[in-house]
């Protein structure tokens, strides 16, 4: 199959050679090198978590009493890798108001007072230690949330590698994507795309990058769900790779069939409702990225199996093995606004486009 990345039509070759903060699209990323792992026999998704990171056995769920209070009670089932992949561990992010979202703010300042400048395995460790509550029973719904990074921690722990040595050795240098990883390097600090915020009265003004200080050299944080940046070029050759069965160039990534399991919905009924809104009608969820499960309910003109994901800057790709093409969208606007409305109209623009 071709190989062949379309970089469109740009007044200059900066559009596709300027670095720009992928947030959470390292997701596909880190889920892509968890699975290399996994087709290499190190792990199975029924796998529990406690079995490579023993702190994360026999985790605790909240549960409300008739009073309105809260308790914590022992989970009935252990966190599975799987439930990582799929975001169905009940791990969230620490952005809301409830009691797992209030502890995991405890912990990462506590670790922000204690450690300052500390690494992934110190931050998922800690939040197991502090016994941070889940916000339901592992398997039973979908949040998006913390499980990515737990994920990260866990290619290290198999890998003996850090993070990123493991995404640079497995994924970057095969793929030749000079231009991505953790870390500022060589001219990338000053390549550097601008980020955008829109004010009050509408007009966009230019901010700093909202995690910039983690791209500096004596960093040590490496976040599997947030943290890489990359240019549109290097991430086109990343998901151009997925489109044609793990192959680019003659490089073997990961098995095609590897990637036919990650584009699979893996949702259930239940999970279906707590993943939809406007952004993901039609789509599923798989191992780490939404799927196309209803081109009508979608509205899309794309292929089911299609999958993808985007960032919090409005980064966006979609990756389409049936048609071998996959297209990647870098917006540096934060937090992004127009995400529905923008990325559908991409994707609907780019297939059109197909012979």
């Amino acid at each position: 199959m071709r190989h062949r990345i379309s970089t469109g039509s740009f007044r200059s070759q900066a559009a596709v050679s300027s670095p720009v903060r992928l947030f959470s699209m390292t997701k596909v990323v880190v889920c892509t090198a968890a699975l290399m792992l996994y087709e290499r026999g190190h792990f199975l998704l029924d796998d529990p978590l406690a079995a490579y990171i023993p702190e994360y056995e026999g985790p605790s769920v909240v549960r409300k009493l008739p009073d309105g209070g809260i308790d914590y009670e022992p989970a009935g089932n252990p966190i599975r890798i799987k439930h990582l992949f799929t975001m169905t561990s009940g791990m969230p992010y620490h952005f809301g108001d409830s009691e797992p979202e209030r502890k995991i703010r405890r912990v990462l300042d506590e670790l922000r007072e204690t450690h300052g400048n500390y690494d992934l395995q110190t931050e998922v460790r800690a939040m197991a230690k502090a016994q941070v509550p889940l916000a339901f029973e592992p398997g039973t719904r979908w949040l998006y949330g913390y499980s990515h990074d737990v994920l990260g921690a866990l290619i290290e722990v198999i890998s003996g590698k850090t993070l990123g040595r493991f995404l640079q050795e497995e994924i970057f240098d095969p793929l030749g994507m000079k231009d991505t990883g953790y870390r500022f390097k060589g001219d990338i600090a000053e390549r550097m795309a601008s980020v955008y915020q829109k004010s009050e009265d509408g007009k966009l003004v230019e901010v700093p990058g909202p995690i910039d200080i983690l791209h500096h050299p004596e960093a040590k944080y490496e976040g599997g769900g947030v943290g890489l940046y990359s240019t549109a070029r290097d991430y086109a050759v990343f998901t151009q790779m997925l489109a044609c069965g793990g192959v680019y160039n003659g490089e073997r990534i990961i098995g095609r069939k590897t990637i036919e399991l990650m584009r699979r919905n893996h949702l259930n009924e239940q999970q279906m409702n707590d993943f939809a809104n406007g952004h993901h009608a039609g789509y599923g969820y798989g191992l780490g990225v939404r799927t196309l499960v209803d081109p009508a309910a979608a509205g899309a003109n794309s292929s089911i199996g299609e999958f993808g994901w985007s960032g919090a800057a409005g980064t966006w790709t979609s990756i389409d093995p049936a048609e071998g093409v996959s297209i990647v969208f870098m917006q540096q606007m934060y937090p992004s606004i127009y995400d529905e409305y923008v990325h559908h109209r991409v994707r609907n623009a780019a297939y059109a486009c197909i012979d």
